[in-house]
């Protein structure tokens, strides 16, 4: 997934149409000149419509799509005719995007199913003919009812990658090695931070035909949560994993104090997150002899299942697989 190519934030204007004007005619023919009221309604305005599909993984399509404009609805006419409705524009999206109002941040709704449809910007009605005011006082009205006028407003689209295993780790923790290791994602990996500028997505095979995916997020840093480094901007995308896989490099001073570094940046963002699975891999293992490693167990978090690993070596590799489907059936 090219970095250019991944958009996970659209903001856009969507305007739906206009319903149509309800018709003030009579009916008029030869053999009844003056015929009751017959007027028919407006045709709805077209919504803008929201669509889940499961082949796209970002909003790239939408990104130069500032505004979508729906059409309006015809007028009714004569003999009770309603006017055609508006054509509907239908926008697909990823599964995960979540539409909120731009001026509020208030949340609209999430596209979570391949083939859900929601509606963004509701069109407005139709208007009503002069059949319906008709009364016994009042057999012949002359007016009808106009249509509503459609909605313009800004709405934001955030994508949430869907992925069955989230790594949160510190800049160089070994996340992206990982990834490549052991799917056939290619993120970019060098020896420097933020390397990782967007989330990579991989499908890990596991015996038996078996697979799951797992995602590599931009690394946290401490203040994340108040916008520090990529800030919370790719934080959202560990919402929607099912467990948190934390990486801490070998080499870090301390592995219990940045393993708390890390959670309590994500309780800060959302403490829903701290609910879900959560294990630990320490990374780079291959530095380690097995003496310093029986140390280095004595500074891990008791309250965490952990493993040491190596993705450059392939050390433990697949028992941190084991762990992962374990935790994922449980």
């Amino acid at each position: 997934m090219a970095s250019s190519n991944f958009i996970d934030y659209v903001k856009l204007c969507s305007r739906s149409g206009a319903g149509g004007a309800g018709s003030a005619h009579f009916r008029r023919e030869k053999s009844v000149p003056k015929g009751g009221p017959d007027g028919g309604d407006g045709g709805r305005g077209g919504h803008i419509i929201l669509r889940g599909n499961a082949q796209l993984w970002t909003l790239l399509h939408l990104k130069y799509k500032k505004h979508v404009i729906a059409e309006p609805g015809q007028g009714g006419q004569g003999g009770l005719m309603t006017g055609s409705e508006g054509d509907d524009v239908v926008l697909e999206v990823p599964l995960g995007t979540v539409a909120r109002d731009a001026e509020t941040g208030e949340f609209r709704f999430e596209i979570t199913d391949d083939g859900q449809e929601k509606i963004l910007t509701p069109g407005g009605r139709g208007g009503l003919g002069n059949n319906h005011f008709k009364s016994s006082t009042n057999q012949s009205p002359r007016y009808s009812q106009p249509g509503e006028p459609g909605i313009e407003e800004w709405i934001i689209l955030e994508l949430k990658l869907l992925a069955d295993v989230g790594l949160v780790g510190f800049p160089n923790a070994g996340k992206s090695t990982l990834l490549s290791s052991v799917s056939a994602a290619r993120p970019e990996v060098a020896d420097y931070p933020f390397t990782t500028l967007v989330p990579n997505l991989g499908v890990v095979e596991y015996r038996d035909f078996k697979s799951f995916v797992m995602a590599d997020i931009p690394g946290i840093i401490e203040g994340a949560a108040e916008g520090k480094g990529l800030g919370t901007r790719f934080l959202r995308h560990i919402e929607r994993n099912s467990i948190l896989l934390f990486l801490v490099s070998a080499d870090a001073k301390d592995i219990k104090k940045e393993y708390r570094i890390l959670l309590d940046e994500l309780r800060r963002y959302n403490p829903e997150l701290l609910d879900k699975k959560r294990l630990l891999a320490i990374s780079k293992s291959d530095m380690l002899d097995e003496e310093l490693m029986a140390e280095m167990k004595k500074e891990v978090p008791e309250d965490i299942p952990s493993i040491f690993i190596s993705a450059v070596t392939g050390y433990n590799i697949q028992g941190l697989k084991d762990m992962i489907w374990q935790a994922i059936n449980e």
